[in-house]
């Protein structure tokens, strides 16, 4: 990567809050990835969120944050008005950033940083963080119909470049489409230290991990369905996450008709050291998701050397490939086959698949070269290189 000029870049996100999902994650870890490399401000930009595990980015000489809430400056925050538009515009004048980088499509927010991009003349880049997938499409259609026609249409055809977590959220882009050049630049994770795996005898429970939101498009019934044909002796199912708009009752409900009450457990959303501690238990980990533009959960598992079980609508392939697990159809039948299978192992097994997918991760997914791959994409839009190998 050639040395890089001094720019100022700003990352426009509806919210930080984990409990959001991904695209927060993979916000803080890219702009911590790029606050470390070279001359480049970092700045975020997003709304107020009264929830404690809003995250504030370490290191502020490396990476400025401005996370709107009520803390005090540098770190300016604000709930969502009208005049998050004019705040924005405001800021990006005063400070003369020269990009702006979005990430998520829909919202007024979203809708805000487009405007003001197009108003100041300023490059736009639109992360949509699988908001363009087919499934995430269908999903409330009629909203995303109207939003569509209004504005979200223009705003996308006036970014300088999109980005996409793999070849195949690239390829929807192309589907519905969108003509402009399109990164591809994987989310990260960061490498955790394991402790000691404790080993389980025959007589004691195993449990396969659930950690994503409870919603819809992750595959939950789909997930009780499969268990319920296979019910493998001395396993539970731990379901970590939100509760999303209250679809944990319907699960709830599907797994009391299966007779599944004492295999499956809630222990809600966990962060931190709880969230560790969920990784470090589980001997299997399954994502049984109808749609995901990269599944970062998987990586996260992958990390700490558990084998996983998720769909081909997630781009993980490379489970495959690198022989850490299961990469299936969407539904119960092959989720109940992959089960069956999975649980069938020995304890060496899985861990031996698990070390396999720890070293995948950490060659491929850190994000050093994540954020060095995204430097030079802003290089060669802000004219100081390039065009670089990641985009089509």
């Amino acid at each position: 990567m050639k040395p890089l000029k001094s720019i100022k870049i700003i990352h426009t996100v509806a919210s930080l809050n984990s409990r959001s999902g991904g695209t927060a994650s993979a916000v803080n870890g890219l702009c911590e990835g790029l606050g470390r490399l070279g001359d480049i401000c970092v700045n975020i930009y997003t709304q107020k969120d009264n929830s404690d595990d809003v995250r504030i980015l370490p290191k502020p000489e490396l990476v400025h944050t401005e996370l709107v809430s009520a803390i005090s400056i540098p770190q300016l925050r604000m709930i969502y008005s009208s005049s998050f538009y004019s705040r924005l515009l405001n800021y990006c004048y005063e400070q003369r950033i020269d990009l702006i980088h979005n990430n998520g499509i829909w919202l007024p927010s979203d809708h805000s940083a487009a405007a003001v991009a197009r108003r100041l003349r300023i490059p736009l880049v639109i992360h949509p963080h699988g908001m363009l997938e087919p499934w995430s499409l269908r999903f409330k259609a009629w909203k995303k119909k109207l939003a569509w026609n209004l504005y979200q249409h223009r705003d996308l055809e006036t970014a300088s470049v999109l980005c996409a977590t793999a070849e195949q959220e690239a390829e929807n882009f192309r589907k519905i489409g969108l003509r402009q050049p399109i990164a591809i630049i994987p989310n990260g994770v960061e490498m955790p230290i394991l402790l000691p795996k404790i080993e389980k005898g025959s007589k004691l429970t195993k449990t396969a991990l659930f950690l994503s939101r409870i919603h819809p498009k992750k595959g939950l019934i789909e997930l009780v369905k499969g268990w319920q044909q296979i019910r493998p002796k001395d396993w539970q199912v731990v379901i970590a996450g939100p509760d999303e708009n209250g679809y944990q009752k319907v699960i709830e409900s599907e797994i009391r008709k299966a007779g599944l009450q004492d295999v499956f457990k809630f222990v809600g959303s966990v962060e931190g050291e709880k969230k560790r501690e969920q990784y470090q238990d589980a001997d299997l980990f399954i994502l049984p998701t109808f749609t995901e533009n990269f599944g970062i959960v998987v990586a996260e598992a992958l990390s700490y050397g558990i084998p996983v079980i998720t769909t081909k609508g997630a781009p993980w392939e490379g489970l495959i490939t690198h022989r850490c697990g299961w990469w299936i159809d969407i539904g119960a039948e092959p989720l109940a086959d992959a089960i069956r299978e999975a649980t069938a192992l020995s304890d060496a097994e899985r861990q031996e698949m698990g070390k396999r997918g720890r070293i995948f991760v950490e060659k491929n997914f850190g994000w050093t070269q994540i954020a060095e791959n995204m430097i030079s994409v802003y290089q060669w839009i802000l004219g100081q290189g390039s065009k670089p190998e990641c985009v089509l």
